[in-house]
Order: C-alpha cells, then sequence, then structure tokens
C-alpha cells in the first residue's frame, strides 16, 4: 500500500470513528459535552441541548463558559476543568450547586475524562452531567427526619429517666413507710406482715432499678437480678444471731420486666418463708439455695433450704405468702411443685413453652 493510499485510509478510519462518536454522544440520556484542549465544544449530546435549553447552533464550537449566557462560567466547574483536570486526567462525582437560568436551583453531578490521542498532539475532555438535586432533596429530608426521630428518642429517655427517678423514689417512700409501721406496731404479727410487705415492694424496686441501669431496655439479666434481691433480703432479715446464707444459682438468660417482677415476688415469698420457718434453731450450715436454669423460652426457678422444712406452699390454704405464690405461677403459665423431707424443703416453679 502506498503512503497516499494509506495516509487516504487512515483519514477514513478518523472519519469514521467521528462518525460513531457523534451517534454515541446524541444517544446518551444524560447531558454530555466533548470539549476540546481549550474547553470549546466539540459535540453536545442531545439531552443536554434539551435540559439546559440551548440550541445546537448555540452550542458547538464555542466556549463553554459562554454557553447560555454564560451560566457554565461557575467558579467550582472552572476548578475542576482548568485545574484538577490538567493534573488528574480524571474526576467523578464533582458536584456543582448553582442556579440555572430557567432551571432554578440544581445540584449536578460531573464526571470528567481527559483523552490523549496517539496520532495527534491534542487533547479532548469529556464531560458527563447528572441531575442529583432531587436526590440530595431526598437525602436532605431523610437527615432532617433522622434528625427530628433523635430528638424525639432524647426527649423519650429525659421522660423515660424521669419517671423512673420518680418510680423509684415512691417504691422507697412505701418501703419506708411500711418499715415505720412495722415499728410502730404492737402487735407482733402485724410486725411481720408489714416487713413482708416491705420486702415485696423492694423486689418490684429491683426490677425498676435493673431497668434504669439498663436505660429502660424491657429485658434483664437474671443472675445479677436475682443477687441484688437476695442480698436485700439478707440485709433485712438475717441477723448476727441467725447465720443463714442465701446463695444465688443462675444462668446467663434474661427475661422481660413484667416477669422478673414475678419472679422476684416469688423468690421473696419463698425465701422469706424460708427465713422464718426452716431454720428454728441457729446453725452455721444453714443455707437457703436460688436457682435458676433456661433454655430458650423454657425456665425452671427453686428455692430450697436445708432446713427442717415446712408445708407445701402448693397444697391448699395457707396465709398470703402462699396465696401470692399460687396466682403468680399461674399468672406466668407455670408449674409448681415442692419436695418436703428431713433433707429440707424445695418449691419449684417450671415453665415449658407451648
Amino acid at each position: 500500500m502506498t503512503l497516499k493510499a494509506a495516509t487516504i485510509s487512515r483519514l477514513r478510519g478518523i472519519a469514521e470513528a467521528q462518525t460513531l462518536a457523534e451517534a454515541i454522544v446524541h444517544t446518551l440520556h444524560e447531558p454530555f459535552l466533548v470539549l476540546d484542549a481549550q474547553l470549546r465544544v466539540l459535540a453536545a449530546s442531545r439531552a443536554f441541548h434539551e435540559t439546559f435549553q440551548v440550541e445546537a447552533a448555540q452550542t458547538e464550537g464555542r466556549l463553554l463558559y459562554d454557553l447560555g449566557d454564560g451560566q457554565w462560567n461557575i467558579p467550582a466547574l472552572r476548578l475542576l476543568l482548568e485545574t484538577i483536570i490538567p493534573e488528574q486526567a480524571a474526576m467523578d462525582g464533582f458536584e456543582v450547586d448553582h442556579e440555572f437560568p430557567g432551571l432554578g436551583r440544581r445540584i449536578m453531578m460531573l464526571n470528567a475524562r481527559k483523552v490523549i490521542y496517539e496520532t495527534i498532539a491534542d487533547t479532548t475532555i469529556l464531560l458527563a452531567f447528572t441531575d442529583i438535586t432531587d436526590r440530595r432533596i431526598v437525602e436532605l429530608e431523610k437527615d432532617e427526619l433522622l434528625a427530628r426521630t433523635e430528638d424525639l428518642l432524647r426527649q423519650k429517655r429525659v421522660l423515660l429517666q424521669e419517671m423512673e427517678h420518680r418510680v423509684a423514689n415512691s417504691l422507697q417512700i412505701i418501703a419506708s413507710i411500711l418499715m415505720l409501721k412495722a415499728r410502730a406496731v404492737s402487735s407482733d404479727e402485724s410486725r411481720q406482715h408489714l416487713r413482708d410487705a416491705h420486702q415485696r415492694v423492694m423486689s418490684v424496686a429491683a426490677v425498676q432499678s435493673h431497668l434504669h441501669a439498663t436505660e429502660g431496655i424491657d429485658l434483664i439479666a437474671v443472675a445479677p437480678y436475682l443477687e441484688k434481691l437476695c442480698a436485700s433480703l439478707v440485709a433485712s432479715m438475717i441477723g448476727e444471731d441467725r447465720p443463714i446464707a442465701i446463695r444465688v444459682i443462675a444462668d446467663d438468660g434474661k427475661i422481660g420486666s413484667a416477669q422478673a417482677i414475678s419472679i422476684g415476688l416469688i423468690v421473696t415469698e419463698l425465701v422469706i418463708n424460708a427465713i422464718k420457718y426452716a431454720f428454728p434453731q441457729a446453725s452455721p450450715d444453714s443455707v437457703i439455695e436460688v436457682i435458676y436454669r433456661s433454655e430458650g423460652d423454657d425456665w425452671a426457678l427453686a428455692v430450697a433450704d436445708n432446713g427442717v422444712g415446712l408445708a407445701a406452699v402448693g397444697a391448699g390454704g395457707g396465709g398470703l405468702g402462699t396465696v401470692i405464690v399460687q396466682a403468680l405461677v399461674k399468672q406466668l403459665g407455670a408449674r409448681l411443685e415442692t419436695r418436703n423431707d428431713a433433707a429440707g424443703m424445695q418449691v419449684s416453679i417450671t415453665h415449658a413453652a407451648a
């Protein structure tokens, strides 16, 4: 092939490539520009003309900054084309927030590429536009909604903390009144009933205290809850002349606050009964064990002592404590069993999920 023929073939190839490039540009759905090294428009997509309301005759061959009465003479865009692109050759996701004539305020995301040719000492810049105004509006609305939600949650936490403080104070006042009444009455039986009522209030207060410690989350770890409850019973009911140990053996199960109140009241009643009746004679080996085991929604609670034993809690009759235990076991949908022999007494409550 002669030099002339090779030149003609190469020029034809260039012309065909330009025709293909122009066809591609015009089929793009997004605004698109092809600029020369001096930032003059070589080609513009139909979408560019329609979006920015400019005629083709007013676009091709003109400096980008002169288009549409200077609407693209934007400092941020000049920074992109005159500083960033010469140094980096490409830029993605460059945002331009501008008031466009006829369009209003729009946010455009620009992607730019510098094309360097092997056969000619020139460069071309490809510039694609994506209108992300609606996307940014949605994101702004989401951010505002999130901020309002967080503010409402903050207000809720403040109100919840205030309510928790008031509940705690109310429970403490009730418990104090009961203890004052217990000291004031002359009847031993009335005094004991008031002390028992005091312990019932304190068991509810223990649940409230745990909820406050976990910022209102309606799940309570059973082991520390029972340990705190039993420590309170030891402090208020067991003196130095009656060395009774209370041991808590519990796994890492968690229960809801309503369920915890019921279980706490059951433990309170059973431990009070054991303290009052299981050890008529002081013994250094006196032990009450509170045992809790769980597996999924199934759980088992037991209160056992090594004392002399006492009448079965599950039997008919009994005092107020027996009635309370029976009612709470029924409320929990559980089953109550007792073992009463020479080795002591054990009351077991089991719950099996249906």
